[in-house]
């Protein structure tokens, strides 16, 4: 991650102060590099001894970044990992525009690693994560999202940068097609379970753990899991007001919305589903040879469930 680290650093390098100002307040923000360290242990799995890996993982952290850029734009976000979104701290035009920079130049980092196969998995995911931005607009505000078209959002907006990660490591380390697919198959199964613990977490934690304001997604009609839940299993009551407050936004009914979560049983529901993704996951590399690199992926899917930020 030390050597990712310096990539990132190098290559955050522009002419133009502001891109540099933007680009390294939210790089150094504090995240979790788990797309980066997908890719590192892909490639450690597979046996890899190049330094592409360092490269693809930086890549990776740069289109993840820069849809955390235009995220927060879109979602008025203000608060982001215990800090001031960079559209808080430098505006939304900055935000945006620095967000474009960093797609592009990971498009020019992708191409420098000279493998049409690699560009072909980044260009797709990077295409399908945007579809699932704009599903996810379109989602906001409809109480009649039912569970698998909210699945299909999860899919294509987050779990699909962790699949195409996965699926890096074993691309440029040669494996065999069926390896490769074994990979992109626990990334998907791996970011699935991270973003329905994300769910959790926006009705659960703690603000100091999280780094964002709880009810975010409540304040933004953005029916989620627990939501949705509510909706099909809960009370008529209950169903009445998270439906009421989906439909309309803002936070004035998250106390009521937060009890009726509660009352039903929709945080069980939502961290049952995502220990089931974290155990496809590991069935998915079940059948790779032992290492500590599988041991590390292995583990990284029981953070992804039990994690309280």
């Amino acid at each position: 991650m030390k050597a990712v680290d310096a990539v990132i650093r190098d290559r955050l390098h522009s002419d133009v102060v502001l891109v540099r100002q933007v680009a390294e307040y939210i790089i150094n923000s504090g995240g979790k590099r788990m797309r980066p360290a997908l890719v590192l242990l892909a490639a450690g799995a597979m046996g890899y001894q190049g330094k592409h890996h360092h490269e693809l993982a930086a890549v990776v952290e740069f289109i993840h970044t820069a849809t955390l850029l235009h995220d927060d734009v879109v979602d008025e976000s203000a608060l982001r990992r215990g800090r001031d979104t960079a559209n808080a701290a430098f505006g939304n035009a900055a935000s945006v525009l620095v967000g474009d920079f960093l797609y592009s130049r990971a498009f020019q980092m992708m191409v420098s690693v000279n493998n049409m196969r690699v560009m072909q998995v980044l260009s797709d995911a990077t295409n399908i994560i945007a579809e699932g931005e704009v599903l996810q607009l379109m989602n906001c505000h409809d109480a009649d999202v039912d569970e698998a078209r909210y699945m299909q959002v999860i899919h294509y907006k987050t779990a699909k940068l962790f699949e195409a990660a996965a699926q890096l490591g074993a691309i440029i380390a040669g494996a065999e097609p069926a390896t490769e697919e074994a990979l992109a198959r626990y990334g998907m199964h791996l970011g699935t379970a991270f973003q329905l613990v994300d769910d959790v977490l926006d009705y659960s934690g703690q603000e100091a753990d999280t780094g964002k304001h709880l009810g975010d997604d409540l304040a933004e009609g953005k029916p989620t899991l627990p939501l949705i839940y509510v909706m099909q299993h809960g009370s008529e009551a209950q169903a009445a007001c998270v439906r009421k407050a989906i439909e309309e936004g803002g936070r004035d009914d998250f106390p009521a919305v937060l009890e009726a979560i509660h009352q039903s049983g929709a945080l069980g529901h939502a961290r049952a589903r995502a220990a089931q993704e974290a155990q496809l996951a590991r069935d998915a590399i079940s059948s790779l040879g032992d290492s500590i690199f599988k041991k590390a992926l292995l583990q990284l899917s029981l953070f992804a469930v039990e994690r309280n930020h």
